[in-house]
């Protein structure tokens, strides 16, 4: 089968790796000169919205999907038209548009912080009063990475905050208690069949996924999976979707979806069954999709910035080195490392042992 793909980044990459296997062969879509995917596949030079790339992408591919967020939803409707695109263009437009995204999670009952949708600073001053500070400002669209937000702790940070996030439309979320963050990792094939890799525990620093820990037996798992698939099905979704929550004394609050493959779940290439890189690949051929069951204990640490020694890095126990192939550059994910254990407190000494590694060889 050919695979069309919109972007040819590193999640393009992992999923032209799982596809191999399958004898998928795939084209990509992307206007980078140095775009790591391109060594698996053929990649079309081009902007994302190009109109006659995106005719070649649809002709050169039996169904289309994309690996970031970034592309024109009706770019991709357009494509739809002639092949099978999936995620769907309305999840697409759903999840750019922080708003639209937060009010489709009211709409389904699902719990989710305090917010209220900023259009001018009159906007901002009257959402603060009622949410109070400390609050998060952020953009409704094309944030990632802690980019495209604020931190407002006092009364000064709002003063011209609107204009200092460029004067677009924004959102402000009240800020929560919570014990730690988990993401849901979810499948949903052509046929409407689910399923769902275990909870993972996720570690952020300075805005950046710095780790994700898959944990079976979460006692949020089934509450998580079912606000998945009230998603997925409100979007009539194909393929793979990541669900970002914070856990609280009183269950689950949204953050946000990704509707695509996710970094969270970039340990399942060795540590579950199928990989979401394969599921994904086999619910948007119409493929029945694969267990999703965690093998061992493991964990994922990502590689940002710089990329240490790779004698280094294979050298610890358990280690699976992913090398992006990408130029270093600060804040940059250019790797990531999986690390494999026989049990629990095994794994947390080799996550110690690798952290320390990165601390001397990053800085």
């Amino acid at each position: 089968m050919r695979i069309g793909i919109v972007g040819a980044g590193q999640l393009g990459r992992m999923l032209a790796q799982a596809g191999g296997p399958l004898d998928f062969t795939f084209t990509f879509l992307d206007p980078s000169e140095s775009a790591c995917a391109a060594p698996f596949g053929h990649q079309l030079r081009a902007d994302w919205n190009d109109t006659r790339a995106l005719a070649a992408l649809t002709d050169a591919a039996d169904v289309v999907t994309f690996e970031f967020e970034n592309v024109d939803p009706e770019a991709l409707a357009r494509i739809g038209a002639e092949r099978p695109a999936y995620p769907p263009a309305k999840a697409l437009a759903t999840s750019r548009d922080r708003w639209v995204e937060k009010s489709l999670f009211a709409s389904l009952g699902i719990p989710l912080p305090p917010i209220a949708r900023v259009d001018d600073q009159a906007g901002l001053d009257a959402a603060v009063a009622d949410i109070g500070l400390p609050a998060v400002l952020k953009t409704r669209t094309l944030g990632y990475d802690g980019k495209g937000q604020k931190v407002l702790r006092e009364a000064a940070d709002v003063v011209g905050a609107f204009q200092e996030l460029g004067g677009v439309p924004l959102i402000l979320e009240g800020f929560i208690d919570f014990d730690h963050e988990v993401s849901v990792i979810a499948v949903r094939g052509r046929s409407g069949e689910t399923r769902a890799w275990p909870l993972a525990e996720n570690e952020h620093r300075q805005g950046i996924l710095h780790r994700s820990t898959p944990r079976p037996g979460h006692p949020r798992q089934a509450e998580a999976e079912r606000y998945a698939t009230q998603v997925m099905e409100a979007l009539d979704y194909v393929g793979v979707m990541a669900f970002e929550f914070f856990v609280t004394t009183d269950g689950l609050l949204a953050n946000e979806i990704a509707p695509r493959v996710h970094n969270s779940g970039h340990w399942s290439i060795e540590g579950a069954v199928t990989s979401q890189f394969e599921n994904h690949l086999r619910a948007i051929a119409g493929l029945p999709l694969g267990d999703t069951e965690r093998l061992v204990p493991c964990a994922m640490l990502n590689l940002i910035g710089a990329m240490p020694s790779a004698d280094a890095l294979l050298a610890l126990p358990g280690a699976r080195l992913h090398d992006y192939g990408k130029a270093p550059r600060p804040g940059r994910k250019i790797g990531h490392l999986t690390l494999l254990a026989a049990s629990d407190e095994e794994l947390e000494r080799r996550v110690a042992a690798a952290e320390a590694l990165l601390v001397n060889q990053l800085g």
